[in-house]
């Protein structure tokens, strides 16, 4: 967009997908939120069974994923919709009965979801606002098949939840991501993490494992006023694996600096977790997560995901 936003009709082609993801961890740690509108939904089940079956239009399969951490109000929904509930302009993204949309360089979404396996609301306000915005974005695998564009690295957030009844505040961020084939046609698995340094930096890490074993990273620092810099990797830390077994790998400059605050999801392909971790001597708190897409490909685990994933589709 005009003012550095992005657009939300980008043009995305068969078996491909783009996605929105914004999340927070309010000031004081006690709540977390992720926000995922998708088109072309990656880790969608019926959009993998149809592509068996040739090529696949993405809006056919989109969703707004939304995760409520802590207590209370702990929830999670993620109903699947067709093209007929999908409606998207230049700034304006509809996704059956909740929205995305960026006005006067902010990302504000509102959600009018039902939580899973247990049927509750999920009805609010979620507003992204940038510190500054960031017009780079990067290669994820080497034939330059996805993307990752770290929209607003650095930006505040404010919750207001109508059901359940909560109000926070916190440490923002919002990215994008797009691609023209399926994730796990050229990955294996990665790990990723974003971090606030005390003075408003982020910091952001990709770890990728390709499908032919080969190995990329991205480290990068986006300063609270403005611009970025590529920066030297801390070296690998371990995390206790989950329940699943999914194996998490974190960055810090030290392995006594890094505390898993909470698992915020350890499902059999996927976990996200709230961290600290010791970047460039100065104690950093953010998001992390672990996708092993080796464990997505297997039917049993796509089995499963109906349970959580429901498909409502026009």
């Amino acid at each position: 967009m005009p003012d550095g936003g992005p657009r939300l009709d980008i043009q995305i082609g068969p078996n491909g997908y783009a996605w929105w993801y914004l999340d927070g961890l309010s000031d004081d740690h006690r709540h977390g939120i992720t926000i995922i509108a998708l088109i072309g939904s990656v880790f969608s089940p019926y959009y993998a069974w149809a592509r068996e079956k040739g090529p696949v239009e993405a809006e056919n399969h989109c969703a707004m994923n939304v995760a409520l951490y802590g207590q209370p109000g702990a929830r999670w929904a993620m109903t699947e919709r067709g093209a007929g509930d999908v409606n998207r302009k230049p700034n304006h993204l509809t996704i059956g009965p909740s929205s995305l949309r960026w006005e006067n360089g902010t990302a504000i979404v509102e959600l009018k979801e039902i939580a899973v396996p247990v049927p509750r609301p999920i009805r609010g306000r979620v507003t992204i606002t940038p510190t500054t915005l960031n017009d780079q974005d990067f290669a994820l695998d080497s034939k330059g098949r996805h993307r990752w564009w770290p929209i607003a690295p650095c930006a505040r957030i404010r919750v207001e939840m109508d059901t359940p009844a909560l109000i926070w505040e916190g440490s923002g961020y919002m990215d994008s991501n797009r691609g023209s084939a399926p994730l796990e046609d050229d990955f294996q698995c990665w790990d990723w993490s974003r971090a606030e340094l005390p003075n408003g930096d982020a910091v952001v890490y990709y770890d990728l494992t390709q499908r032919d074993l080969s190995h990329r990273n991205i480290a990068h620092r986006f300063f609270a006023t403005g611009g970025n810099t590529p920066v030297s990797a801390p070296p690998k830390t371990r995390l206790p694996n989950i329940n699943w077994q999914v194996a998490r790998t974190t960055r810090s400059d030290s392995s006594s600096r890094v505390k898993l605050i909470k698992t915020l999801e350890d499902t059999p392909f996927y976990a996200r977790s709230a961290i600290q971790m010791g970047l460039e001597g100065e104690v950093a708190t953010g998001v992390h997560e672990s996708l092993n897409l080796d464990r997505f490909k297997r039917r049993w685990v796509q089995v499963l995901l109906p349970f959580r994933m429901p498909r409502k589709a026009k």
